[in-house]
Parts: C-alpha cells; structure tokens; sequence
C-alpha cells in the first residue's frame, strides 16, 4: 500500500490516505478480461479506492451514518468527535449517554456504539491479526457487533483493509451498475451479477469500484 498523503486535527488520530499497491495490475486484469473494464476504466484517469482512519474510527463513522444523508451524517459526526478528547474506545465508553444524545445520535445509535467500543476494548475483536485472516472470517468477527451489518462488514474490507477481492452482492449501486451497464438496464439478479463478477476475480473490489464510478463519478469514501 502506497501513503498518498497524511493529515489530522487535535481531535483525532492523524489521517494517512493509503492507496492500493495492487490497484495497476488490477487494471490490466480487467481491461483484458472484461469488455465493460475497459471502457470505464480510462474515463477516470489515476483516481482509485483510499482509505483512511484506523479501524475504529472507520466503523463508528459508518454506524453513525446509518439510514441519514450524507449531510446529516457529517454534522452529527462533527458534533460527536467534539465528545472525547481523543476517539478512542476507552473514551467512548467514558462518554454520558445523555452528551451522545444531544450530539444527534439515536439511543440506538448510541448502544451501537457502545457496543462497538466494548468489542474493542476488551479484544473481542482480532485487530492486529486481521492482516492473516480470511474476508469471512473478519466479515464473522464484524457483524457479531450490534449495529454492523454483512454490507458494513464488506465496505470495511474494501475501503479499510483494502481487500482485493470483495463482492458486495447486497450492494444496490453494484446491482444497479451491472445492469446499466452488462443488461442494457434490465433487471439483475445476484447469480447474475455474480456471473458477470466471475471474470473480474482476484479483483472483485477494483471492478466494484469502477462499476460505482459509472453511476456516481465522485469517488465513494469510508
């Protein structure tokens, strides 16, 4: 993985943007073996998949984000990163439910994230070993978190883990975009979708991130 560049604030953990090592071969893999690839892929130059923030704070930033706008989800964010000194989970668990709340977070929310800082703290999730594991079995260690769902778990592998290989089959932007552009907008199935996925492989995740890229062509970050 290559630093593309590192900022951050008093409030947070400084941010390195890091970008797939193996985002090149990718491309030629699936210029070669897919027709589609090799027409998106040009259209958006040396743009490609980042990721940035540690783990953490990469998945209560998408907990927080649940089922609100873009917009909603940045400002609650901002409100709650205002909390804690630093966002840590240690200082999430010390955080008053009723300061969560008034930041915007749902009660829900708030058990959500209580939950994940929980898991954290206590080691019930395997951070440091998630480089040697299996994409199963850290979406497994993922979704045993309240609040984390099997799409979140994937998204997490994607842009965080930068796992080459993901295939988000409940993603509907995915669906959408093999139908625009493989079906010619008729409907699409997942076996379908995952046909068409059959040539992209080992690089399920830089296909995904063009197929995204054809419907939205402002980069997606998590």
């Amino acid at each position: 993985m290559n630093a593309a560049a590192a900022k951050g604030t008093a409030k947070s953990l400084p941010v390195t943007i890091i970008t797939p090592d193996y985002w090149d071969d990718a491309c030629k893999h699936l210029a070669k073996k897919d027709r589609v690839m090799k027409r998106l892929i040009p259209q958006f130059g040396d743009a490609c998949l980042e990721s940035r923030g540690d783990a953490f704070t990469t998945l209560a930033r998408s907990i927080v984000g649940q089922q609100i706008s873009v917009k909603a989800a940045q400002a609650v964010w901002d409100r709650f990163m205002d909390l804690p000194r630093r966002l840590t989970p240690g200082n999430v668990l010390k955080l008053k439910v009723d300061d969560m709340r008034a930041a915007g977070l749902s009660a829900r929310k708030v058990e959500y994230l209580v939950d994940l800082a929980l898991h954290f703290d206590n080691g019930t999730v395997h951070v440091d070993s998630w480089k040697d594991m299996e994409d199963e079995q850290i979406i497994a260690e993922l979704v045993a978190i309240r609040g984390i769902g099997r799409w979140t778990a994937e998204m997490f592998l994607m842009f965080h883990l930068m796992r080459p290989n993901v295939l988000p089959l409940d993603d509907i932007g995915l669906i959408n975009g093999i139908s625009h552009n493989y079906f010619s907008g008729d409907p699409v199935s997942r076996s379908d979708a995952r046909e068409v996925a059959m040539a992209w492989a080992p690089y399920c995740s830089v296909a995904t991130w063009y197929i995204w890229r054809s419907l939205e062509p402002v980069p997606v970050a998590y």
